[in-house]
């Protein structure tokens, strides 16, 4: 993510999404009653009546502002909606009043005008803009003897190498052949620990060389095994990173990753409950009333609860107070659990009547 323009007197902040985090994080900053702008594409029927009832119009593309009625992202299709009243765009297009949905897209810049932007807002956007610098995932794409790495950033790719092994081939006879595969392997692994905080590790490549590694790895490195896949590619080098690119392997695992994290907050949240805990509490009125005591220590919000009831200043007053806001996703089963407790609970400092 990035910022483009911030107007702090008129609580106005351009942004650009790069990546599906990005569409995300904006999932939960943009709410019902902002307005937003960016460029959207609509199909504009021709009313000469020259043209026949079959013709479905032309496609034009133009800058729309609307007010936000209502904020629909998909998780697994990665598609992020908003939808409300036309309030900005070419009158003899579209009518202002009207109502139109932006999808917003990768890349293309997105105004966001709040009557006033929360202490909360500006530190989910303020991270979204942090995670843009991290790493996300590594792609260690391996065919023979040569390996080349494909450091994931939020920002695009860095690629990094080729490592060469120097591994003669099967049919030579080469009674250290085997210490130079360990060697290789240790070269590769030595170049993944140079980076700090990798999520998942890609192992790619044509036929048996990615398999073999993956094995390495569980038998010595086991730390490393746990974060990573078996991804088939046709190619090696760069070609094969991109191939794994193409097929969304690794936007797959940033969900995975975060729905395996909010699930188990969730289920931490439940396993309070079964044992009648009093350091727990869910619904609107007990939290917001164990929150104004300044008695929580985490909060738990369903998405959907966020953007219908402005909860904005209820996550500020927990953050103020060094508490942790998690907000959970509708779109999977620990979701649907808080649904039923009402959309929002809370793990608590201490106890409270």
């Amino acid at each position: 993510m990035k910022i483009v323009e911030q107007d702090t007197k008129e609580e106005i902040i351009e942004v650009i999404p790069e990546t599906l985090d990005d569409l995300w994080h904006l999932s939960h900053i943009v709410e019902i009653n902002d307005n937003v702008s960016s460029k959207t594409t609509r199909r504009i029927q021709d009313n000469t009546g020259d043209k026949l009832r079959s013709d479905r119009g032309v496609k034009k593309t133009f800058y729309l502002g609307i007010d936000v009625e209502n904020v629909n992202f998909h998780l697994f299709t990665g598609k992020l909606r908003l939808t409300g009243v036309i309030t900005r765009g070419p009158e003899d297009l579209v009518p202002l009043g009207s109502h139109h949905t932006l999808e917003v897209k990768f890349n293309i810049p997105l105004s966001i005008k709040k009557t006033k932007w929360s202490k909360w807002a500006l530190n989910r956007l303020n991270q979204a803009v942090d995670a843009s610098k991290k790493l996300s995932a590594i792609i260690v794409v391996i065919e023979d003897d040569t390996a080349v790495l494909g450091l994931i950033r939020q920002f695009g790719i860095e690629y990094y190498g080729p490592i060469k092994g120097n591994i003669s081939g099967k049919r030579i006879l080469d009674k250290n052949r085997g210490k130079n595969i360990i060697k290789f392997y240790e070269t590769i692994i030595k170049s993944i620990n140079k980076f700090d905080s990798i999520q998942n590790i890609v192992i790619a490549g044509p036929g048996f060389y990615k398999n073999d590694f993956f094995d390495y790895l569980k038998d010595k490195h086991s730390d490393l095994a746990k974060i990573s896949i078996i991804e088939s590619t046709g190619s090696g080098g760069r070609v094969g990173i991109h191939e794994v690119l193409k097929k969304g392997t690794v936007e797959k695992l940033t969900v995975e990753n975060r729905v395996a994290s909010e699930m188990g907050a969730v289920n931490n949240f439940l396993e309070e409950i079964a044992k009648n805990s009093s350091k727990v509490t869910y619904g609107i009125k007990q939290t917001s009333d164990a929150i104004n005591l300044g008695a929580v220590d985490k909060l738990l919000v369903l998405d959907n609860v966020v953007a219908k009831d402005n909860l904005s200043q209820l996550m500020d007053m927990v953050e103020n107070m060094k508490g942790e806001v998690m907000i959970i996703s509708s779109q999977h089963e620990g979701g649907k659990q808080l649904e039923s407790l009402g959309g929002i609970a809370a793990v608590l400092r201490y106890p409270i009547s």
